[in-house]
């Protein structure tokens, strides 16, 4: 009895392989084995969720992680054919790699969304003692980034921008991780940085960083991540793109049902922090670690969705900071042929 069991569940594995595949244009049940890029970030969960739950495997994908701490690294990853998808924000370093025909933005991932917990400013105590009680306040101080032309390099210039001087009078401090950040601004050595929820409400808990502003309220519908592919799997392996998509969807729909929307229920929620806790803050205790997690809940575009208008205000801020050619369209950057765009 328990052999019959086993043959028939395995043929009805194998008959769901064939029909997920078959829906793509795929004749084969062998799963396609690819690498993932990620942060171990709440707003990757949607990753995470495809993975745990199988939805991935449903959709004849066989994947294992890379982690990175952050987004150009995982670029250049891509690029080289080390990683084949990744969720990071668009970087001078990634828009250059589109340039030379390398990686294609296939999807968007984060959103600032009204209503909802975003990106948050903060300061140290030391600078906010000193005066810095708000971004207006941000003339003269140093920002911290991970890279020259990173995202947060974008952020910083845009809050200048709306605040009526230029980005130039932020003394933006590259430290290359953000563990190194963090630790600057606690420590003082730098005096404002912007960062997801599920970190920016952890630090404001010490006495060493305090919130002063939002950056939704600076960047209205930020695409703050986007997915990326190299352009070789954008233009050879359109199913296969196309089975990440709907996977990482899957993924998506279920986290923001769950912590976003929180129309799942309290069960879905509680299930879904502990999902996430075997990816983020992993050293914490699950006690520990849940309110961080929850904390980091922001919107993941259902279905990919990507906002290109957003995307870009990103590329000709980069081409007016010389960080990239003037001449790239937001056609290199872009395929938009996967999702929909708005």
């Amino acid at each position: 009895m328990t052999t019959f069991k086993f043959a028939r569940r395995a043929i009805f594995g194998a008959l769901a392989g064939v029909v997920a595949l078959t829906a793509y244009g795929e004749t084969s049940v062998a799963a396609d084995k690819i690498n993932v890029g990620a942060l171990r970030f709440t707003s990757h969960a949607a990753s995470f969720v495809a993975f745990e739950r199988g939805y991935f495997k449903a959709n004849g994908l066989e994947v294992e992680f890379k982690f990175f701490q952050a987004a150009q690294p995982m670029a250049v990853a891509i690029a080289s054919g080390d990683v084949d998808f990744g969720v990071t924000a668009i970087s001078a370093g990634l828009i250059n790699l589109a340039q030379k025909g390398a990686i294609k933005v296939i999807g968007g991932a984060l959103h600032e969304e009204k209503g909802i917990d975003g990106q948050m400013i903060l300061a140290s105590q030391k600078a906010y003692d000193a005066g810095l009680t708000s971004p207006a306040k941000l003339k003269g101080r140093s920002f911290g980034i991970t890279q020259t032309g990173s995202s947060f390099h974008y952020m910083a210039h845009k809050i200048a921008q709306k605040e009526g001087f230029s980005g130039k009078e932020i003394k933006v401090k590259p430290l290359h991780k953000v563990g190194a950040i963090i630790g600057a601004l606690k420590s003082g050595q730098i005096d404002a940085w912007s960062i997801v929820p599920h970190i920016a409400k952890g630090l404001s808990k010490s006495p060493q960083v305090t919130i002063i502003g939002k950056v939704a309220d600076y960047i209205p519908n930020y695409q703050v991540t986007t997915v990326f592919t190299s352009a070789k799997n954008a233009s050879g392996k359109k199913a296969l793109v196309k089975r990440f998509l709907t996977a990482f969807s899957q993924g998506a729909a279920d986290f923001n049902a769950a912590l976003v929307d929180k129309s799942a229920g309290k069960q879905a929620g509680e299930d879904m922090v502990k999902l996430v806790h075997k990816y983020v803050y992993t050293s914490r205790p699950y006690a520990k670690a849940a309110p961080s997690i929850r904390n980091g809940a922001m919107r993941i575009n259902q279905n990919a969705k990507l906002n290109v208008t957003n995307v870009t205000d990103q590329l000709n801020w980069f081409k007016s900071e010389g960080l990239v050619a003037k001449n790239i369209t937001i056609d290199t950057l872009v395929d938009k042929s996967f999702v929909k765009t708005y």
